[in-house]
């Protein structure tokens, strides 16, 4: 049987896209990504997560990645009340990335309080119909939504590296990170404009952008 997983990286940056793995392996290759040592990419060092994501593709029978920027997620926000909306974008995604792919059963990690609703959502959006188990913390639970994960965020670190090449090292681009929000607040006091890397919509931004617009 052939089986596919599909994740997103968090929907938590406030810099950089946010990436959707899919990746499609048989049956019997599951076994080799635990003898790997393939779990969650959030409980991986970096180093881990590079050497291990070559490994996996060279299991997979398919990989697809898509990276969505942050003007295409902030446009979709800004049109309805932004959860809904951005799962709604991310159900897109991921229904795009299975038509790709074409599995028999795909995993999904659900970023949706209802992860039935958000496997309706996927198959009204496939040309074929599959099996859909959709769940949360998918990547945690089974190994295959690990590999997507992890070759997602080795994507994303590969564009976040290459946007500090062009705008200076803003850290992880996670609004948890005082690296990330001290080079927005300096951005916006400095050239008091937007910056196309960053999602607009998100609340930390706004937040941020009212305390210096209004202090």
């Amino acid at each position: 049987m052939e089986k596919a997983e599909l994740t997103r990286f968090p929907t938590g940056p406030i810099i950089g896209p946010l990436i959707i793995a899919g990746v499609m392996l048989t049956t019997e290759a599951i076994p080799h990504l635990v003898q790997l040592g393939v779990k969650d990419s959030k409980l991986l060092t970096r180093k881990s997560r590079n050497m291990l994501a070559p490994r996996i593709i060279n299991l997979a029978q398919k990989h697809v990645l898509i990276a969505v920027d942050p003007q295409e997620i902030d446009s979709v926000v800004m049109r309805g009340r932004p959860m809904t909306r951005l799962n709604l974008l991310e159900a897109k995604c991921v229904a795009e990335v299975l038509n790709t792919l074409k599995p028999q059963t795909a995993y999904i990690d659900s970023p949706d309080r209802s992860p039935e609703r958000y496997a309706c959502q996927i198959m009204q959006r496939l040309e074929v119909p599959l099996r859909i188990i959709s769940e949360h913390h998918a990547d945690v639970k089974y190994p295959i939504v690990s590999a997507a994960s992890i070759l997602a965020k080795v994507r994303r670190d590969e564009i976040i590296d290459e946007l500090h090449e062009i705008y200076g090292d803003f850290g992880s681009g996670y609004p948890s990170d005082p690296k990330t929000i001290r080079f927005i607040r300096e951005w916006i006091l400095k050239n008091r404009c937007d910056l196309a890397i960053v999602r607009r919509t998100w609340r930390t931004l706004r937040k941020l952008d009212d305390e210096l617009t209004h202090p």
